[in-house]
């Protein structure tokens, strides 16, 4: 084990011990019985964690089942292993920083891990973490290091890890697909995490997990999907508590579109595989489709409002008050626009660019995103464009459910700039950068050399999410207090130096509430 980790060990020791979960786990303690047959995991963590890899919760959605809602998985006899990974699900490469520890690619992936402290066992009742990785809908895996379960349930909560259909096989809806399922196409990938919910809520008892005190949370495409459930009358009463990180399904990034307009789109690109039927369309390999898909772009197929899973637009849904009334807790990162620093900006770039996007609104733009130097313009670049691409549907989703959702509600902004690494240069608080605080898995990032301030953050906000998990607010012992977000529009900044205070963003949210060009990912 490096050094690196056991500092991260060491950083967990006290909450550890105060929970009593350091004893390790026993051998019978890594057979446990689910609904479909035993599983025998194993202990990561140098004991402390037990690990129950690559659990079916659903049907191969293969041949037939191929964009169809997912199926109960099959039992099995005997004691089944559940000690590696199950395969990612078939996508095609879009993201470069992430890294799979599983067997490779396949449509049979509908597949979970579970991860509890070593001493949990049946009638814990430990606060769920139910997590949905990030990609764009289109990419990811539960199999990433980056959000492994080795730290996070050293807080006492049992974590749940998924895989969902992706892409072309998790959204595609087709006007032959809704004739064949009774007018409603699309959202399996939605479909499979509700399965995945229905099976923590019918089995996550026997692992030490309370199946009336689950959290979802998601990081981009994830935290769209939070969004998303919280809207869909499918998923109500199956989560008790939300966690959205840089994303809500309020904007044209990751769009839901109406059937009707998804059906047009789809079959166009049906008809471009010269196929006759959906039979013939199930009998196309894994990679044709893929390479056909690819020529979409990132976010080709997205959720629909489809009758089942969505009955109305999900903006609709919280303007009526109709989510799920669940405590939430959400934000967004300082750069999420990091991407518009790749090529630069000067004073004149960034004067046209509001003249083009803006017009006659250019000068109210521009008080708000200045650029009276080359410095400053290319800082409102990264800020517009992070707003634009992130934050602003994200903040969209935090006023709606403050609004309407009768819950309690609390918000974020990470901003301690990250260390370079691998994938990123460094100086920036970037998109996805969150991740590894979350997890407790700065280690992971390949590359990168960490500051004892990174260490801090990520366990106090391991602790914040799993205070959050545990009660629905995530204040707690030794931590910064973190008040609600309610009439003063606080929030907290995480940073080297936790702080809170009132929202000093609004004045460019209200701005862009009224109207700005389509922003979509490429």
């Amino acid at each position: 084990m490096t050094q690196i980790c056991m500092r991260v060990l060491c950083a967990f020791t006290a909450a550890t011990l105060a929970l009593g979960l350091s004893a390790p786990a026993h051998a019978d303690s890594l057979t446990v019985k689910t609904a479909q047959g035993k599983i025998h995991g194993k202990t990561i963590n140098e004991g402390k964690v037990r690990a129950f890899l690559g659990l079916p919760y659903a049907a191969p959605p293969v041949g037939d089942l191929r964009w169809k809602a997912p199926e109960p998985p099959a039992r099995w006899k005997g004691v089944r292993s559940a000690t590696e990974f199950g395969a990612h699900c078939a996508q095609n490469p879009v993201f470069a920083d992430m890294i799979f520890l599983d067997s490779g690619p396949s449509e049979d992936c509908l597949f979970l891990n579970v991860y509890t402290p070593a001493s949990a066992k049946s009638g814990s009742k430990l606060p769920v973490m139910f997590w949905i990785h990030g990609g764009g809908y289109s990419g990811g895996a539960s199999s990433e290091p980056r959000h492994n379960g080795d730290f996070l349930p050293l807080k006492g909560v049992v974590l749940i890890t998924i895989n969902y259909r992706l892409g072309v096989f998790g959204f595609l809806a087709s006007s032959d697909l809704a004739k064949e399922q009774g007018g409603s196409a699309g959202n399996y990938a939605l479909m499979d995490m509700i399965a995945a919910l229905h099976w923590v809520k019918s089995n996550i008892k026997n692992f030490g997990g309370d199946p009336n005190n689950v959290t979802i949370f998601g990081e981009s495409a994830g935290s769209f999907a939070v969004s998303t459930l919280m809207a869909s009358p499918m998923a109500q009463g199956l989560f008790q508590k939300a966690i959205g990180e840089s994303g809500g399904a309020f904007s044209d990034v990751l769009p839901t579109d109406s059937l009707a307009e998804r059906e047009k789109h789809d079959d166009q690109w049906v008809a471009s595989l010269d196929v006759k039927s959906l039979t013939e369309l199930r009998a196309l390999p894994t990679g044709k489709i893929l390479e056909a898909a690819g020529k979409k772009g990132v976010n080709g197929f997205a959720p629909d409002v489809d009758g089942k899973v969505l009955t109305e637009p999900v903006p609709q849904t919280y303007a009526e008050g109709k989510q799920a009334h669940v405590p939430l807790l959400a934000g967004w990162n300082r750069d999420e626009g990091s991407f518009m620093a790749m090529h630069g900006m000067t004073v004149d770039q960034w004067k046209a660019q509001a003249e083009a996007l803006f017009k006659d609104r250019a000068p109210e733009f521009l008080k708000l995103y200045p650029g009276n130097t080359d410095a400053e313009a290319l800082r409102s670049a990264i800020d517009y464009g992070g707003d634009a691409f992130i934050a602003f549907s994200t903040w969209k989703w935090l006023e709606a459910h403050r609004k309407t959702g009768d819950s309690p509600v609390y918000r974020y902004h990470l901003e301690l700039a990250a260390t370079p690494s691998k994938f990123h240069p460094g100086t920036f608080a970037f998109h996805s950068d969150d991740i590894e605080y979350v997890f407790g898995t700065l280690a992971t990032r390949p590359g990168a050399v960490w500051r004892p301030e990174d260490w801090k953050l990520s366990d106090q906000m391991m602790t914040y999410w799993t205070n959050f998990a545990r009660t629905g607010d995530p204040n707690g012992p030794g931590l910064p207090e973190w008040p609600r977000y309610g009439a003063k529009d606080e929030l907290i900044h995480l940073d080297s130096t936790i702080t809170s205070g009132p929202d000093t963003l609004r004045p460019r949210y209200e701005f862009l509430l009224q109207g700005m060009p389509r922003f979509r990912m490429q």
